[in-house]
């Protein structure tokens, strides 16, 4: 499912028991300097990642003071968060202009925040320029954090270059049935550079047959429920997309990679590098 573009209002854009992905929810927060924003989301564990400005978080006692580092958009410096427990309450003031991302995941029980600074993200470079799969994924909670989040996985991931495709070998996360696939509600968030760039989100829900494609621009939202998944950006474009995992049972992904194209696996350098930081 494909959300247009559109102001939000400092409201849910998916909100808690989605119909399309419960497992995941997500909001964006516009603040002036000096204003505020409480919440607090009933059976989701939360992230909140600044996408441009710096802010103070006061959640569960603690104060996490001079989040986020980002001028001008997401490519203006590193990512940073606060990992707010579930069913716990959060006020967030902003230092600075600041829009911030809220990601979370249906968790039912209630752990320690925490902050995740730049020095502490989890980065994974892979794919070619020969491949037109150059990526870069910068792990907010990723594989270093495995044992002080419930179901949540939060990162950035980020064209190396202009144009390209990005999720590919075509892969899914609908149904849990280990060892070979896990399921995952997914929900992501575009930019592109410059702001009117543009690419496809496809979404094959059976192998061999035809799909659905939606033309994503700037701030769109693209719910991925069920399917394989891969998207691309214009030449000439780069793209970024911030990525929200919620496991049913479970936090580690495993992806299911779709048997047409799974033989492109051995093409694409570093790909199993990527697979791993995702747990």
């Amino acid at each position: 499912m494909h959300i247009a573009p559109h102001d939000n209002k400092n409201q849910p854009i998916v909100d808690v028991n989605d119909a399309h992905v419960p497992l995941v929810y997500f909001n964006i927060v516009s603040l002036k300097a000096g204003a505020q924003f409480d919440y607090r989301v009933q059976g989701y564990e939360t992230c909140i990642v600044p996408a441009t400005g710096t802010v103070t978080v006061e959640t569960a006692g603690e104060t996490f003071a001079g989040i986020g580092n980002r001028g001008a958009d997401v490519w203006d410096g590193e990512p940073e968060g606060v990992y707010v427990p579930t069913d716990t309450g959060v006020r967030i003031t902003a230092q600075t202009d600041t829009e911030c991302f809220i990601a979370g995941a249906q968790f039912g029980e209630t752990l320690k925040p925490f902050a995740v600074r730049a020095a502490d993200l989890d980065v994974v470079q892979y794919g070619s320029d020969d491949t037109k799969t150059h990526r870069k994924i910068k792990h907010i909670l990723g594989a270093a954090h495995h044992d002080r989040v419930g179901r949540l996985l939060v990162s950035e991931l980020f064209t190396v270059g202009a144009g390209g495709w990005s999720g590919f070998p075509s892969h899914k996360h609908d149904t849990d049935r280990l060892p070979d696939e896990t399921r995952h509600d997914e929900c992501y968030n575009f930019r592109f550079k410059p702001d009117y760039g543009s690419g496809v989100q496809m979404l094959q829900r059976v192998d061999n047959e035809p799909g659905d494609a939606y033309h994503i621009m700037n701030r769109s939202t693209v719910l991925i429920d069920k399917g394989y998944h891969p998207c691309c950006v214009l030449p000439g474009y780069e793209m970024y997309y911030f990525t929200i995992l919620g496991g049913q049972s479970q936090r580690s992904l495993k992806q299911y990679f779709q048997p047409t194209h799974a033989a492109q696996v051995r093409t694409i350098p570093g790909i199993m590098d990527m697979v791993a930081k995702f747990k």
